[in-house]
């Protein structure tokens, strides 16, 4: 039995902002509209489905536009690693972790096909047991079921996610697990509003979080 840590994906363990961002613009420019990096960050969370809707509605246009948007916005997402890169200190927090002996997995909104892209354009792949992707389930966060999916995955122990967001706070209230919140990430209220079971700013602190709340001594 070992100790499950199931991560999210942007805004948790990498910064994909900068390159959704231009994915987003690229499909807005024929329509003479543009976002800015901050309006990216606030729509990312809820899949790619829902920030088409989001992006449209902050541009004021249509939303008849999301069915022919949504097959190019994934065609693009493929390729759009360039930018992104992992928060400060995941690298050793995540050879910490490994080399505690714990089980490591992915449950993201993001499709799975972009996500495996980026985590092996950034060297992540070999870090988890498993990964689970926005599409990998007919259902995505804030449904609990890829969740218990990821950590069913990982065999049997005790359960932490770690994650940045509202939509990953419900999620782990709704899977009845220990929710880690990193607070740099893309949320859109303040760490008081969040329910979670502790809050950090700095991976380097992630591993004795995950110690204490495992019931590890």
């Amino acid at each position: 039995m070992s100790v499950r840590v199931v991560f999210d994906l942007d805004g948790t363990l990498i910064d994909a902002a900068p390159d959704i961002h231009g994915v987003a613009n690229s499909q807005l420019a024929p329509h003479g509209a543009q976002i800015t990096l901050e309006q990216t960050r606030d729509l990312i969370g809820n899949g790619v489905s829902v920030l088409i809707t989001r992006m449209l509605a902050a541009v004021n246009l249509p939303d008849t536009l999301h069915a022919q948007m949504l097959p190019a916005f994934k065609e693009a997402y493929l390729t759009a690693v360039h930018k992104t890169h992992p928060y400060d200190g995941v690298r050793d927090t995540l050879d910490a972790l490994k080399e505690a002996g714990y089980l490591l997995g992915v449950c993201t909104n993001k499709p799975i096909a972009p996500t495996m892209a980026v985590l092996d354009h950034l060297g992540l792949t070999h870090y988890f047991d498993t990964i689970w992707g926005g599409d990998t389930l007919p259902v995505h966060k804030p449904d609990p079921a890829p969740l218990h999916a990821a950590f069913d995955a990982l065999g049997d122990g005790p359960c932490i996610f770690v994650g940045d967001s509202e939509v990953d706070a419900e999620t782990a209230q709704r899977a009845g697990v220990a929710f880690l919140l990193y607070t740099e990430g893309y949320r859109n209220i303040d760490v008081s509003q969040i329910p979670h079971t502790a809050a950090f700013n700095d991976f380097a602190q992630l591993p004795a979080l995950v110690k204490k709340y495992a019931g590890l001594r």
